[in-house]
């Protein structure tokens, strides 16, 4: 059996000319961006250029653009669809469970959401990812912290944590004490169970009136790897973006299941798509970079 998936990724920090260009130069992206201008109001590429974060809600706009317009222009039937952290809202689109002009008031209001809340909460926690990280070292360094909540699995020896930044200076030291290495630190953190009122908050300001369909499409939430299969579903999967961690091994786990073989990443990703578990697939990546390539 051979089967095609299509994996929306996480929010990584972009090259701004990269993105741009081809939020300017590519047809298919084009009419996105009118599009998304349309529904917020505002030029999103301008705010772009205007703002000094890599997750403004400007910059988170012009990814979601970036990973919807890659998806348009594939001639790739998929026999499923993921998305994983911020992706899941481009995999709901193209799902057909959320209407991409819903997606980009989505994204704007729930941006809006998280700078408040982490505006006065939580300011001592960052999300930090390690890998190569041996299981009984892992168990070890992780005990050492006073508080510490898991934000994801990436794949084996491969996670992402969120604790207090007081902490974070030893804590990288002890991981690589144990034979890991850190990767990189988020600020504000994501994905840890102690955000309970910020998906509370999410789910009244960002998902009360916020239609949402069956998904037409296998689509799989990051958190678990189920199939969701009902417009409620879709909205637990996208409220649980908040508070619930990543399993990426379980995601990958159930496209295996669903018989999928290829996978096709739509979106600059430095991560999810470089991982054992994904290389278990043939992989194809779709990023502004590639797609500004003249026609071989």
């Amino acid at each position: 059996m051979s089967g095609t998936a299509l994996v929306f990724p996480g929010m990584a920090p972009s090259r701004f000319e990269e993105l741009t260009k081809f939020l300017v130069l590519d047809p298919r992206a084009q009419r996105r961006v009118a599009e998304a201008d349309d529904v917020a109001g505002y030029s999103i590429l301008d705010a772009y250029a205007d703002s000094e974060d890599a997750y403004s809600p400007a910059a988170q706009l012009a990814f979601l653009v970036s990973c919807v317009a890659l998806a348009d222009g594939l001639t790739v039937r998929p026999d499923a669809v993921t998305g994983v952290s911020f992706g899941q809202k481009a995999a709901a689109v193209h799902s057909g469970a959320l209407s991409f002009a819903d997606a980009v008031r989505l994204t704007a209001v729930q941006a809006a959401c998280e700078a408040e809340y982490f505006a006065s909460q939580h300011q001592d926690v960052v999300t930090h990812t390690v890998t190569r990280v041996p299981d009984e070292g892992w168990r070890t360094v992780l005990g050492e912290l006073s508080w510490a909540e898991i934000s994801g699995v990436v794949d084996d020896g491969f996670h992402m944590v969120s604790l207090r930044e007081g902490e974070l200076a030893e804590f990288t030291r002890r991981i690589s004490a144990v034979g890991g290495y850190s990767l990189y630190t988020m600020r504000p953190p994501v994905h840890a169970p102690a955000f309970g009122a910020l998906r509370r908050r999410a789910a009244e300001a960002a998902f009360g009136d916020c239609p949402l369909r069956t998904p037409e499409l296998p689509l799989l939430s990051d958190q678990d790897g189920a199939v969701v299969t009902t417009a409620d579903e879709v909205r637990t999967m996208l409220l649980g973006t908040f508070d619930r961690p990543i399993d990426w091994p379980s995601v990958t786990a159930a496209l295996h299941r669903l018989g999928v073989t290829e996978l096709h990443f739509c979106g600059t990703d430095n991560l999810f798509s470089r991982t054992p578990k994904a290389k278990e697939f043939r992989v194809h990546a779709h990023n502004p970079k590639l797609a500004l390539r003249p026609a071989a």
